[in-house]
Formats: structure tokens, C-alpha cells, sequence
């Protein structure tokens, strides 16, 4: 059977099933609140402002807002907590490290005095857009097991796929069926060689499964160990026509990395189960890169009142994945089962779009002494998109994507108070969950606070933000779709040195 399906591939050309899902899809498309410290001690809520490295970020025009040449360079101290429930059993995680977060600068040029256009800037700035560092561990007792994700994906497949032929290695066909079949015979491979499932009828042909576990209850730990970020360089150009209009340009160029290893482990004492413990490795490397362009115009409507408006384009991404996998059973005799097929899935290059976002802003000067500002924006999640789309795969996801995700408003409010060279900030922020039933990931809320010197051409300013918000993922997306409860807490402390010229 292997021949002619080897036979009919080469005849069609390779079919590949990939292993993105939606998870994916949203983790590469949402945002962090990054950038300098008074960005941040305000939220983020300076699309009517400008005037700060980070504030072009959420609206270009703000570098011609800039009276002189500017540029500033940040480190963030990040502390997370991660307090997570399964099934009524808790656990713990906190990790906390510095990253270099921003540093970027800006060049301001005068015209001609009798030009409408009173000047120009450029523009470049670096900043981490989203840090993928994470970790945590959902340990308790529930009632399903692996098997069912193992039994899932085998269901359908001729059992003469997933049994070695004479002279071949596990290796081999694993590889095989990574080449041949995807990513689902794989998985039922390992399942059936590790002795978690069993053939119904001993014949090639059979396509229906059984279990060596038997029903009951499972001591299971589901750990997940993640590193990366989500960077962008912004180059932007910006310019000032007469006193009350500012307008710019953004061109970004993205790229990420994402790794990620989880590690689950079962025990039973079932009465009637063959195998009594399962070991199941998966390890995840991403990286990717891509473009985008925004647009932005800022209007000062009198002394005191200032609108913003911006449009963020989708970014597009290239993004390659590799992937590991290892599973180990054992039962109460001490049969241990190693299957390590030891071979890196290099998946075909794919095509990642990202949402649009659109942003609205509005701002209120009290001359030197200080500033409220709101700003609002909107993005789609449905509207991402895995391509090619007309690939089987990518077409379902799609599908999946434009069902449970939508359309998501985050509000922002920022204030400054002046007191001579000292400035006291503070701020809010929401974001709306992404998802329909607004459950898998829930709504995030957070605040800030913040203060500034001025030193005259040295600034240096300092920030704390805290962000917390709920998620309730799956331990699997296939069979073994249990959901644990993970209160996410993240606290930053942030410090900017700025160089005015």
C-alpha cells in the first residue's frame, strides 16, 4: 500500500498537512503595550500627542511634532506570574528578566521661512512588539486521557501506514509520513508504536482503533516552556504644514522567533489499562519576517485640543516552522516503550496575514503644566489569514479563524502634570478579547504610573505598568481537549534615557 501511495504522491505532487492552528494565528498577530517610559507610564495613549520615539509607532505624524532632533533608548525589567487551575489542582510560575526594549531617534529639518511646510523629520526606531517568553505548569486529576489525541488522528488511517516495514526504522517512517501522509499520520504513528492504541483487526486494511488505557481517572502535568519576540524597525518620515497640521509615514519591517517545548506526562492505576504512564514530547521552532506600512495625520484644532488619526496595513509574514517529537509509555511490569523517530519536520514556508488596525485619538493641552489624552483603536481578528488559501489545511483554518475570533476595541487614557522639571504620568488601558465567546482568551485591563526629569538635553523618565488578563487554552486540539484556567499577571518596570540636540 506504502508503494502505491508513494506512487500516487508522485504523480499529484507532495501534500503537506500543516500543524498551524488558530493559536498560532492570534499569537502572531497580537501586540504587547512596549516602548519608552512615558509612552508607557501613559498607556500608550498618545495618538493625538507625538513627540516621543514610541508614539510613532501608533501614529507617524507624531515625529514632526518633535521641535528638535531626538532619541531615546529603553530597558524594561518584566516580571510575570503565571497561577494556573486544572481541574481544581493549582500551580505557580514566576520568572522575571531586563530586556533591551527600545532605542530609536529622530533627525528634524527646518524649511524655508515663507514654506507652508514648516519642516520635516526622519525617523528610525526599533522596539519589541511582543515578548514570547513564557512559562507555566497544569498539574491535576482528570477523567480523559492522551489516548483520546492519538486515537483521534489514527482514525480513518490504514493500519499498513503506521507499522514499519522489514528493514525500516521508525525514523524512516515517521519521516515517511511526515513526507507522504502530515502531520496526523505521524502523530497516529507514534501512538500506535508507543502503545497507546491498538488495531481492531489484524489486517492492512483496518482504519479503526482502540485504546491500551483503560477509562478512569488521570494524574496528568502539562508543562510549556516558551522563549522569543516579535521585533519591528520602523523607518518614518513625517512633516508639519503651517501651525496646525502634522502628517507621516511609517514603513516597518518585522521579524519573530518563537520557541516553545511542552512536556506532558500521565499516570493511571486503571483497572484493566496495559499501558499506566505516557510521556509525550513536542518541540516548536518559529521564525519569520515581514512588512507593513501605516499612515497618520495629527491636527491642533486650537492651543488645547489636539485629533489624531492613524491606519496600521496588515502586516504580511513569512514564517517557517520546524518541529520535534517524542513519546515514552510504560505499564506497572516496567515495559518501557521509547519511540524518538529523532527527526526535525522542516514544513513548506507559509504566509501569515495579520489584521489591519485603525486608531482614532484626542488630546487636552493645559499650556506647560500638562495633558489628558484617550485613544481608541480597532482591530479584527477574523480578518487573519493563513496563505495560500486555497491550500485544504489553510482553507479550514481560515474557516476556524473568521468563526471564533473578532473584532477587538482597546481604550487608552493618559495624563502628564508638570511640576518645573519634574513630570508625573499615569494611565489605563483595556483591550477586548479577540475571541467570540471571549472565554479561550479573556479581556485584558491594565494600568501605569510614571515619572520624568528633565535635565534639559539629557531626559530620563521611569515606569511601572502591571496587565493582567485570563486565558483558558486546551491541552491539545485534538481528542485531549481538556482546558486549564491561567491567570496571566505582568508587571514591567521601565527606564528611558532621551537626548535632546
Amino acid at each position: 500500500m506504502k508503494k502505491l501511495a508513494f506512487l500516487l504522491i508522485t504523480l499529484l505532487g507532495f501534500t503537506y498537512t500543516q500543524a498551524q492552528n488558530i493559536t498560532d494565528a492570534y499569537r502572531y498577530s497580537s501586540e504587547d503595550l512596549t516602548g519608552t517610559a512615558r509612552f508607557r507610564a501613559m498607556s500608550g495613549a498618545f495618538g493625538a500627542l507625538g513627540g516621543d520615539m514610541s508614539a510613532i509607532s501608533i501614529n507617524p505624524a507624531g515625529s514632526a511634532v518633535f521641535l528638535n532632533s531626538f532619541g531615546t533608548i529603553t530597558l524594561d525589567f518584566r516580571n510575570s506570574t503565571n497561577d494556573v487551575n486544572y481541574f481544581n489542582s493549582y500551580t505557580s510560575n514566576e520568572e522575571s528578566d531586563v530586556y533591551f526594549n527600545q532605542a530609536g531617534g529622530v533627525l528634524i529639518f527646518d524649511t524655508a521661512n515663507n514654506s507652508s511646510w514648516k519642516k520635516f523629520s526622519l525617523a528610525m526606531n526599533y522596539s519589541k512588539t511582543k515578548n514570547f517568553d513564557d512559562s507555566f505548569i497544569a498539574a491535576g486529576t482528570g477523567n480523559n486521557s492522551i489516548d483520546q489525541y492519538f486515537l483521534g488522528y489514527a482514525d480513518g488511517i490504514p493500519l499498513d501506514l503506521l507499522q514499519t516495514m522489514d528493514g525500516e526504522s521508525i525514523s524512516e517512517l515517521y519521516t515517511y509520513l511526515g513526507e507522504n501522509e502530515g502531520f496526523g499520520a505521524q502523530q497516529a504513528m507514534l501512538g500506535y508504536q508507543g502503545y497507546v492504541i491498538d488495531h481492531d483487526l489484524d489486517d492492512p486494511n483496518n482504519t479503526t482503533y482502540n485504546s491500551f488505557i483503560a477509562p478512569g481517572n488521570f494524574n496528568q502535568e502539562f508543562s510549556s516552556y516558551a522563549t522569543g519576540l516579535n521585533g519591528k524597525f520602523t523607518f518614518n518620515f513625517g512633516t508639519q504644514y503651517e501651525d496646525f497640521l502634522f502628517l507621516g509615514a511609517n514603513l516597518n519591517t518585522h521579524f519573530i522567533n518563537y520557541d516553545r517545548a511542552t512536556r506532558y506526562l500521565e499516570t493511571n492505576n486503571n483497572s484493566g489499562s496495559a499501558t499506566n504512564e505516557v510521556r509525550f514530547n513536542n518541540n516548536l521552532s518559529t521564525n519569520g519576517n515581514g512588512f507593513s506600512f501605516q499612515l497618520g495625520a495629527i491636527a491642533k484644532v486650537n492651543d488645547n485640543f489636539r485629533v489624531g488619526a492613524s491606519y496600521e496595513s496588515p502586516t504580511w509574514l513569512n514564517i517557517e516552522e520546524q518541529t520535534t517529537q517524542y513519546l515514552e509509555t510504560n505499564n506497572n511490569q516496567n515495559e518501557r516503550v521509547t519511540v524518538n523517530p529523532n527527526v526535525l519536520n522542516v514544513y513548506p514556508d507559509y504566509t501569515l496575514k495579520t489584521p489591519s488596525k485603525l486608531n482614532g485619538s484626542i488630546a487636552v493641552l493645559f499650556g506647560g503644566q500638562g495633558l489628558i489624552s484617550f485613544d481608541y483603536s480597532y482591530k479584527d481578528y477574523s480578518n487573519i489569514e493563513f496563505r495560500p488559501k486555497d491550500d485544504p489545511d489553510f482553507s479550514y483554518q481560515n474557516t476556524q479563524i473568521a468563526d471564533n475570533l473578532k473584532a477587538a476595541s482597546t481604550f487608552r487614557f493618559g495624563g502628564e502634570y508638570r511640576i518645573q522639571n519634574w513630570s508625573l504620568r499615569g494611565g489605563y488601558r483595556f483591550e477586548e478579547s479577540p475571541y467570540q465567546d471571549e472565554i479561550k482568551v479573556g479581556d485584558l485591563t491594565g494600568y501605569s504610573a510614571g515619572l520624568g526629569y528633565n535635565f534639559g538635553s539629557i531626559k530620563l523618565d521611569l515606569a511601572y505598568t502591571n496587565a493582567q488578563r485570563d486565558e483558558n487554552p486546551q491541552l491539545f486540539d485534538v481528542g485531549l481537549t481538556d482546558t486549564y484556567k491561567i491567570n496571566r499577571d505582568l508587571s514591567s518596570v521601565v527606564l528611558s534615557l532621551s537626548f535632546g540636540l
